[in-house]
């Protein structure tokens, strides 16, 4: 009699766990993502963009922003994401400390951006450095020759001191990409060319500024985005699960990634990174 009553409680437990699941499951829901620090590992972020666009029962995706830029190519691949996300469903940016340059540049896409009133945001603008190390090394007796296919084959390394021409290159260049990130503003951003350019210039601005630039549109914090993707949504007034995507991490592993992402940035490239 007791093992027959086991058994029924058992059944019964595993009866609620799976009606539990099903309900979470089926329930309507609102996904979180962070991204923070300096940009540039983003395969981990396009997963749980991906993650999010996938699922039918996330309805709307609040992303946190909490970055000073990084890398050109890796800042792109999250905006293209965040592009293809919100042709799916309502995406709301929460710009927390910072969100500039890079940080502000994934922001874009999104159907609503949330900036607190004293975050820093902007620094819309690109950079790329050239350590010239030739003059030291003729100091300390250290000679390098770089055999070379063209003559521009070695235009950023070390020990190769610009040309005039070069140096026109580089500017060229850097003028293209700084384009592509006006454009991809003014694509989504309630504001003219002719203004932006005004203020693409590289300088910061506090999240109130930037709200009457045109360039975030709403002030609030992440509850205010939160109810924001809901009204989106349609989910105002129903139950709604708040689901955070994302490993979680111990503090050394977000350390260790943190100079990874720096390590990873000193490698001469196109940055919209914000100085600090």
């Amino acid at each position: 009699m007791k093992k027959k009553i086991a058994i029924g409680i058992g059944i019964l437990v595993g009866l609620l766990y799976l009606l539990s699941y099903l309900s979470f499951k089926a329930s309507p829901k609102i996904a979180v993502i962070q991204i923070k620090g300096v940009i540039s590992e983003y395969m981990p972020i396009i997963d749980h963009i991906q993650t999010a666009q996938n699922n039918k029962s996330i309805k709307a995706v609040v992303i946190v922003v909490d970055s000073p830029g990084g890398a050109v190519g890796a800042s792109q691949e999250i905006y293209s994401a965040i592009e293809k996300l919100r042709k799916k469903k309502p995406v709301v940016v929460s710009m927390g400390n910072v969100a500039a340059s890079g940080g502000y540049y994934i922001s874009i896409p999104a159907n609503v951006i949330y900036a607190n009133g004293g975050t820093i945001t902007g620094s819309i603008g690109v950079i790329i450095q050239h350590i010239n190390i030739s003059k030291v090394m003729e100091k300390i007796g250290v000679e390098m020759e770089n055999i070379k296919s063209g003559k521009n084959k070695d235009i950023l390394y070390p020990n190769n001191k610009l040309t005039p021409e070069q140096r026109k290159l580089l500017e060229t260049a850097i003028k293209d990409v700084h384009n592509q990130f006006l454009e991809d503003i003014v694509k989504y951003r309630p504001v003219k060319m002719e203004k932006l350019k005004q203020y693409a210039d590289g300088r910061i601005f506090t999240g109130r500024q930037a709200k009457e630039i045109g360039l975030v549109d709403k002030i609030g914090n992440v509850q205010d985005a939160i109810k924001e993707a809901k009204k989106l949504a349609k989910l105002e007034g129903k139950p709604v699960l708040i689901i955070h995507l994302g490993d979680k991490q111990n503090f050394i592993k977000k350390l260790m990634d943190g100079m990874a992402g720096f390590n990873n940035i000193s490698i001469p490239q196109f940055l919209y990174l914000m100085s600090f």
